[in-house]
């Protein structure tokens, strides 16, 4: 493959549900240095987390644990059914994650990581990850293994993780940008392992 980057960059996403952060952790076991954006934006929303002061300065005390985190539900049904309201967060909490992203990044490069995979679930929506990495690995399956993957793992109702795939890229865009795909509906953790460490040679390491 043709590589933008000295350190070749593979940008990894997927629905919820499909299984994309267990791919993640298989590519970290395959050398990989894993810099996951949900991990550090989730980190800037934990208790004194680099964006709560301005959460909720605009947002207020009611979106706020008695612990002083992001309270994720309150403000998941916000951004649900107000689209400025999401704008709002989103522009608390990307800079911040652009920041870490770029630290983690150096020092991936600075230890010698042999390729460095950005686990992004809205990699295909945010129209920027694309020019950032070499090649983009997809981790698919059908929307209803989707459903049922995160019914019985977060004990959400059907209607909640309809919501949150409403705000995702529809399964046809994600195959659109994907340069590898991983068909990910009933495999075994030892077959996915497999693909996964397959995927590596795709890559051309």
């Amino acid at each position: 493959m043709t590589r933008a980057f000295s350190v070749p960059r593979i940008g990894l996403t997927g629905g919820i549900g499909s299984g994309k952060s267990t791919v993640a952790g298989m590519l970290a076991d395959c050398g990989a240095a894993v810099v996951d954006a949900d991990a550090i934006s989730r980190q800037t929303t934990a208790a004194n987390g680099a964006a709560m002061a301005a959460i909720k300065q605009i947002f207020g005390q009611s979106f706020i644990t008695p612990g002083g985190a992001l309270d994720r539900d309150a403000m998941r049904q916000l951004v649900f059914s107000d689209s400025a309201a999401k704008l709002r967060l989103e522009a608390i909490i990307h800079p911040l994650v652009t920041a870490e992203t770029a630290r983690q990044v150096r020092t991936a490069e600075s230890a010698g990581a042999r390729y460095i995979v950005f686990d992004v679930p809205l990699l295909v929506e945010s129209g920027r990850w694309r020019r950032q990495v070499d090649q983009v690995l997809v981790v698919d399956c059908t929307e209803e293994r989707q459903i049922s993957r995160v019914m019985a793992r977060n004990g959400w109702t059907r209607e909640a993780v309809l919501k949150v795939m409403a705000g995702q890229a529809s399964r046809a865009q994600r195959l659109a940008a994907a340069d590898i795909c991983i068909y990910n509906e009933t495999l075994s953790l030892a077959e996915l392992a497999d693909l996964a460490r397959a995927a590596t040679a795709r890559f051309g390491l």
